[in-house]
């Protein structure tokens, strides 16, 4: 599975995307929407818990161990099975996928929502943010469970800047 997050929008504290799944097979619809997200702010140098994470390509992996898993498997726990954990983040740790509406709940994480209110002139935020993660979270885990025990398809995003 391919993901693409585009940033469209840099403000003074957030960072707002478009988050969408490529489809290899089907031209005509090349990119399917998935849902906004949120973001930090450009730092460099980097301030800890307060900077967006570079353009590139990641895997993502199921990550069942930390406060966050615990927390996430307390609040999800029809579903939850670990948390969408990026890979090899230059100068990062611990980078996730999850919830949450304003740049304060992401520490340098992706956060999903519905909606999006720009963050032009004031801080931005994402709508209707835990909908959209457990839509996102189950495409995802449905596609990492797919094949057999040894042979699981990867998931990878990429992310692209164009604010």
């Amino acid at each position: 599975m391919e993901l693409l997050l585009q940033r469209f929008s840099t403000g003074p504290v957030s960072t707002l995307g478009m988050l969408h799944k490529l489809h290899e097979r089907h031209p005509r619809a090349r990119r399917e929407f998935r849902c906004f997200t949120m973001e930090d702010e450009p730092n460099d140098p980097k301030v800890p818990g307060h900077t967006r994470i570079p353009a590139g390509r990641y895997q993502i992996k199921l990550r069942d161990e930390g406060t966050m898993n615990r927390r996430y498997r307390t609040k999800f726990s029809t579903f939850h099975e670990g948390m969408l954990w990026l890979q090899d983040v230059p100068g990062f740790e611990w980078i996730y996928i999850h919830y949450g509406n304003y740049h304060g709940d992401s520490a340098g994480c992706i956060l999903t929502g519905d909606g999006s209110q720009s963050n032009v002139d004031e801080d931005g935020m994402v709508t209707s943010s835990i909908a959209a993660y457990r839509r996102l979270y189950h495409e995802i885990i449905d596609e990492m469970q797919t094949g057999d025990a040894d042979d699981h398809p990867e998931v990878w995003i990429t992310i692209e800047d164009f604010a």
